[in-house]
Order: structure tokens, then sequence, then C-alpha cells
């Protein structure tokens, strides 16, 4: 129960339920969402900015923390924050997309495996970041995690891809 005492458990919970409060803002319309910036939706620049953090600075974040250790403090709270912020941005664009009237609802398919793939990583890495887990079942939330991280990829791609009608 030491989380309870670590100030960024707080902070990075306090993130985690703001995005379940915007989230549902957006899908009841209370804070209207449905603006373009240039071509596309501001959620879909906010999704984009949150895949592409994650996207990026995972690999990063991967190979820095081993070659350089002595920066994992700071680096873990840049990839805790940053993935929390980036999950918030990509939230906002799946509650636009769940709140759209029957006539214009989107195919869902690899959104919602996305979303789902994506809350699993959030949660995971919540619960290996403070170890809350950790006591109960030593390595396997670790090994999801990383498991779940391969899936964020594949998904991401094929979601793209079908955005983009390719496939």
């Amino acid at each position: 129960m030491d989380y309870l005492r670590n100030r960024h458990f707080w902070f990075g919970l306090f993130i985690f339920v703001i995005t379940i409060f915007l989230s549902i803002a957006i899908y009841l319309h209370w804070v209207n969402v449905g603006f373009r910036v240039g071509q596309y939706y501001i959620t879909h620049w906010f999704s984009w900015v949150g895949v592409l953090f994650i996207a990026l600075f995972t690999p990063i974040y991967y190979v820095v923390k081993r070659r350089k250790p002595q920066l994992l403090p700071n680096l873990i709270l840049f990839h805790t924050y940053g993935n929390l912020l980036s999950y918030l941005s990509i939230s906002t664009h799946f509650a636009s997309q769940l709140g759209r009237p029957a006539a214009f609802y989107p195919d869902l398919g690899t959104g919602i495996a996305l979303y789902l793939v994506m809350l699993i990583l959030v949660l995971t890495g919540f619960l290996h970041r403070f170890q809350i887990v950790s006591r109960l079942v030593p390595h396997q939330n670790r090994f999801l995690h990383i498991s779940i991280t391969t899936a964020f990829y594949v998904v991401i791609i094929v979601h793209i891809l079908e955005g983009l009608r390719i496939i």
C-alpha cells in the first residue's frame, strides 16, 4: 500500500478519472468537439497525437531505460504521464465516435479493439508502475503489459489501413 503515499499515483489516477468524465461529457454532447481544424475533426488530431506519442516513445523508452538506467526516474514519469495523456486524447476521439447519431454511426470494428487494447495497456501499466498487484502475481502483469503493447502495434496498423481504405 506504499502507492497510496505516492503523489504520482494520485496524479495519474486523477488523469484517468478526468479521462472518464471528459469521455462521458463528449459522448453526451455536453462538450462540443464537432469542429474541424483543417480537413479533420479536432478529435482526430488528438487521437493521432496520442497514438504517435505511444507508438514512437514506447520503443525509445524500452531502449533508453536499458542503455541509460540513470535516466529511469525521469523516463518513467514521462512514460507514465505521456501515456495517460495520450489515452485521454484517444478517448476524446473514441467518445465522439460513439456519440454520433445513428444515421452517421461509424463501423467500430478495429476502433473497439484498439480502445480495449489501450485500456488494458493503461490499467496494466498503472498496476505495474505502482506495484499494486506485483505481490499477488509477480511478473504476470508485466508480461501482459508487454504482450498487449505488441497487440497495440498490430491493431493500430490495421486501424490506420482501414481508415485510409487500403484494406
